[in-house]
C-alpha cells in the first residue's frame, strides 16, 4: 500500500515514511491510494477479539512492516489491562463494550483507555508503533501537537518513558477542564513537555502546521504529528467501526447508522474511510457543539471557518474547533480526488477565507456518501445527560450527550443507531454536576489527580516561540 497527498505532492510514499512525517511537503494529507475492498472479508472477522481484527483491517494498510510484527504490536496494544477503566459489569476484555440503551439504540464505549477519551483507542497504537519504527531505523522524533482535550493526554500517555521519542504538546489556556489539565500538566516524564498557549485550539493548531510546513527546521529538528493529521490515527479509528457494526448486527445484511461527536473531522473520517472499504454503514451522523462549522457545510455546502474571536467556549471543549484539518481528507474524495482543487479550495482557507461546494455535482454526492448532521447546545446538552442519566441510569459525558441529541433527530425506524462515545464523565466535572447535581464517578486510583504538582511552560501563541522552546530542549 502506498499513500498520495491531498494536494497532489507527486512522490507516493510507505506508511513507515509516513508515520513519521506527519503532513505531506506540499502541506496536504496523506490517504492511501485506493480503498481497501473488504465485503468478502466480513463474515470472517465476525466475531474476532478486537486485536486480531485490528491485525486483519490494519495489515491492508500497513505493508512495510512484517506480518508477525504487526500482530505483535496489535497484541501489546489492546489488552483487557490498557483498557480496564470500562463501567461496572462490562468485560475489558471486549475493549470496546457495546451498551444498548433501547433496542436498535446504543453507545460504543470507547473510552476504557489510559486517558478515559476514545483517543487513547488510536494513540496506544501509534505509541507502539513509533516505539518499533524508530527502533529499526536507529532515529529520534520531535513530536510536536496541538490539543483542545483529550489527544494531548492521550498522546503522552501513550507516549511517556518511549525512548527515542519527546513530545511537545501545545493547548489553549484555561480552555480545557481542570482534570483534562491535571491528566497532561501532572506528567513529569522527561520526554513530556507541556506548553499552553495564549488563545484558542486553533491558535495552537495553527503553529503545529506552520511549523510543519516549514521544511528545513521539520527535518533539522525531525518533528513528527500525533494529531489526527497524522493517517496512522485514522487508521486506527476505522478498526472500532467494524467492532461496533458487529456488535449492533446479528448479519453482515443489515445496516447500522454511527452518530459521531465531531470536531476535528477524524473521529467521522475513520467511519468514512470505513464505508468506503465496504462495511454497510447506512448513514453517518455529524454531531457539532455551538461551534458548528461542520454542521453548516453538511447543511447548505459552505464550509466558513471561524475566526479566534467566533468561536465559543462550550462545555464540550474538545470540540471547539472552527478548522476541522481532517476535512480536507474527505473533500478530497468528495471531489473526485482533484488534487488541484483541493489545493484551491485550501488556498482560500489559509488565507482566512471559505469555500462552497453548494449546488452542481457535489451536494448530490454528499448524500450519496451518507452524511446528515446536527449541533448541540448547552442546554441541550445538560437536558441530553439528565435524560439518559433519569431513563437509563448510564452517566454520560458533555461530547457524547452531544452525540445522543443529534442521534435521537436521525433516527430511522428499523435501523440500528450506535453513538461513539468519547470520554468518561469524570473528565467534564463541572458540567455533570450542573446537570444531575453530584459529582460523577472516577476510577479509585485517579483520586486527587488535580492536586498533583503541574508543569506546563505558558507562552504566546508565536510559531518562533514554540520553535525556541523545541531548539532548548533537543
Amino acid at each position: 500500500m502506498k499513500y498520495i497527498s491531498t494536494r497532489g505532492h507527486a512522490e507516493r510514499q510507505s506508511f513507515c515514511d509516513i508515520l513519521l512525517g506527519g503532513l505531506a511537503p506540499d502541506g496536504g494529507l496523506y490517504l492511501p491510494e485506493s480503498y481497501p475492498q473488504v465485503a468478502g472479508q466480513l463474515e470472517e472477522w465476525r466475531g474476532l477479539s478486537y486485536a486480531e481484527l485490528a491485525f486483519r483491517i490494519l495489515s491492508l494498510f500497513i505493508t512495510d512492516i512484517p506480518a508477525a510484527d504487526l500482530k505483535a504490536i496489535c497484541d501489546k496494544t489492546y489488552t483487557a489491562q490498557t483498557y480496564r477503566w470500562c463501567r461496572p459489569g462490562r468485560q475489558a476484555a471486549d475493549i470496546v463494550p457495546l451498551t444498548s440503551l433501547e433496542p436498535d439504540f446504543h453507545l460504543l464505549e470507547l473510552s476504557n483507555g489510559p486517558t478515559l477519551a476514545f483517543k487513547d483507542m488510536a494513540m496506544q497504537l501509534l505509541g507502539n508503533l513509533f516505539e518499533y519504527v524508530l527502533d529499526q531505523r536507529g532515529e529520534t522524533i520531535n513530536i510536536l501537537g496541538a490539543t483542545s482535550g483529550d489527544t494531548g493526554s492521550a498522546a503522552e500517555y501513550a507516549m511517556r518513558g518511549k525512548h527515542n521519542v519527546r513530545v511537545f504538546m501545545l493547548s489553549p489556556e484555561g480552555r480545557m477542564s481542570a482534570f483534562q489539565r491535571a491528566q497532561m500538566y501532572s506528567l513529569q516524564d522527561a520526554n513530556i513537555f507541556n506548553i499552553a498557549v495564549r488563545g484558542m485550539f486553533d491558535d495552537a493548531q495553527d503553529i503545529v502546521k506552520a511549523v510543519s510546513n516549514d521544511a528545513e527546521f521539520k527535518a533539522k529538528y525531525k518533528i513528527g504529528a500525533v494529531n489526527s493529521i497524522n493517517w496512522a490515527r485514522v487508521a486506527a479509528q476505522i478498526v472500532y467501526y467494524f467492532k461496533g457494526y458487529f456488535e449492533a448486527t446479528r448479519s453482515n445484511a443489515e445496516k447500522v447508522a454511527f452518530s459521531v461527536p465531531s470536531g476535528n473531522f477524524g473521529n467521522i473520517c475513520a467511519g468514512h474511510i470505513a464505508r468506503m472499504m465496504g462495511l454497510p454503514i447506512a448513514r453517518l451522523v455529524l454531531a457539532t457543539n455551538e461551534n458548528d462549522v461542520l454542521d453548516e457545510f453538511f447543511r447548505n455546502g459552505v464550509y466558513r471557518p471561524r475566526t479566534t474571536a467566533e468561536t465559543h467556549i462550550t462545555s464540550s471543549p474538545s470540540m471547539d474547533i472552527s478548522k476541522a484539518s481532517n476535512f480536507e481528507r474527505f473533500v478530497f474524495d468528495l471531489v473526485g480526488r482533484d488534487a488541484a482543487m483541493v489545493r484551491q479550495l485550501w488556498r482560500e482557507v489559509d488565507a482566512g477565507g471559505s469555500f462552497s461546494l453548494a449546488g452542481g455535482p457535489f451536494a448530490a454526492r454528499v448524500a450519496d456518501y451518507g452524511f446528515v448532521s446536527g449541533c448541540s447546545s448547552h442546554a441541550d446538552r445538560l437536558a441530553t445527560i439528565r435524560d439518559v442519566w433519569e431513563r437509563y441510569g448510564l452517566m454520560i459525558d458533555t461530547h457524547t450527550a452531544d452525540g445522543v441529541k443529534v442521534a435521537r433527530e436521525h433516527r430511522l425506524a428499523g435501523e440500528a443507531m450506535v453513538v461513539l462515545e468519547t470520554a468518561q464523565p469524570v473528565k467534564f466535572a463541572e458540567t455533570i454536576r450542573e446537570a444531575l447535581g453530584r459529582d460523577p464517578v472516577r476510577p479509585a486510583e485517579l483520586d486527587g489527580l488535580e492536586n498533583l504538582p503541574q508543569r506546563v511552560e505558558l507562552v504566546d501563541a508565536k510559531v518562533d516561540q514554540i520553535k525556541g522552546i523545541i531548539i532548548r530542549e533537543c
